[in-house]
């Protein structure tokens, strides 16, 4: 098949690019002439330079695909400008949707999140079907994956969008070159940059097991359906855990109270908005998300399209390993 393929730079894309071109496919990208390129260097893939905020440019790249998956989202915590996050993740996605139709692509993977979903009181894990509502997203970001979410969901009713959306945990692995706010976390620990923890949970999986869970919503996903594409569900203390065991510096022992935090957290980004810095360590949104349990159950996607992942240990031990090999340890 050939495919148009969204975020291929980025960390999940870069991913998927190689289990396309592994498997026989024509893959193109479309990728911003700022983006950085090193995870594509050596594959074999079409480039097409353009922006999901300009329409024009991606009709040429996705003339003559069958596929679409679009993975490329704005995924920062924070941003100087939050407006930035917003128009690439949702009118961005709506730019990218509109011009599927118009060139009748067969079969779409939209990239969303678990951040779209809601949470259960009990802290169970959540599900497809856990509901939410826009109140419940806290920050930008969360916010912009769910509007978008819901505007290819109106496109699949209302203009036969032929879509599947796949919904990602925290993935964790190689080639996480910025790197995501997930692979900041392992970062900082395997340098000891995190004396304490928070009381909370995520789910953590393997970058390439979602990049697998994607070829597997393609092939056999049901066009309006939703995936959760996770892995296992870890308090954040036992995640500093096992990145302890790969590194030389010890697992934090300190729980520190959430709301000795929000403080800091309004000082250092109201010093971040002023200053017009880099993203600051710890962000209001941040610290207000780690309120939730955020574990998830991906039970469907195991039933419907045989996905399947590795251990949390597995992912955190080839995250690390990479992180190593690049610079990015100390």
């Amino acid at each position: 098949m050939k495919v148009l393929l969204t975020g291929a730079t980025g960390f999940i894309g870069s991913a998927i690019l190689r289990q396309l071109i592994d498997r026989g496919d024509r893959v193109r990208t479309l990728v911003r002439a700022t983006s950085n390129q090193k995870n594509l260097h050596g594959l074999d893939c079409e480039i097409f330079l353009g922006d999901l905020n300009d329409i024009q440019s991606i009709e040429p790249a996705i003339k003559d695909c069958q596929v679409l998956i679009h993975v490329a989202a704005d995924y920062r915590i924070w941003a100087l400008n939050p407006e930035e996050i917003t128009r690439t993740n949702v009118i961005g996605t709506q730019n990218i949707m509109a011009a599927a139709i118009a060139a009748n692509v067969e079969r779409i993977v939209y990239t969303s999140s678990v951040a779209t979903l809601g949470k259960n009181r009990d802290n169970t894990p959540a599900n497809e079907e856990t509901a939410s509502s826009l109140k419940d997203m806290i920050g930008v970001y969360k916010k912009s994956k769910f509007l978008a979410e819901k505007e290819v969901r109106r496109m699949i009713f209302d203009n036969s969008l032929p879509a599947i959306i796949v919904n990602p945990s925290a993935p964790i692995g190689p080639r996480d070159l910025k790197p995501t706010p997930t692979g900041q976390i392992i970062v900082k620990a395997a340098n000891g940059q995190i004396p304490a923890y928070i009381e909370t949970g995520l789910n953590v999986v393997h970058v390439d097991d979602v990049a697998r869970g994607h070829l597997l919503a393609l092939d056999k996903g049901v066009i309006g359906e939703r995936y959760i594409l996770g892995g296992e569900n870890l308090t954040f203390k036992k995640i500093l855990e096992l990145v302890s065991v790969y590194t030389d510096k010890p697992a934090p022992t300190i729980s520190i109270p959430r709301e000795l935090i929000l403080p800091v957290a309004y000082l250092v980004q109201a010093w971040a908005t002023i200053t017009k810095s880099s993203e600051p360590f710890v962000t209001v949104d941040g610290v207000r998300m780690a309120k939730q349990i955020m574990y998830y159950d991906s039970n469907k996607a195991k039933l419907e399209l045989g996905y399947k992942f590795r251990s949390a240990k597995e992912a955190i031990q080839d995250a690390i390993k990479w992180f190593g090999e690049h610079g990015y340890l100390h």
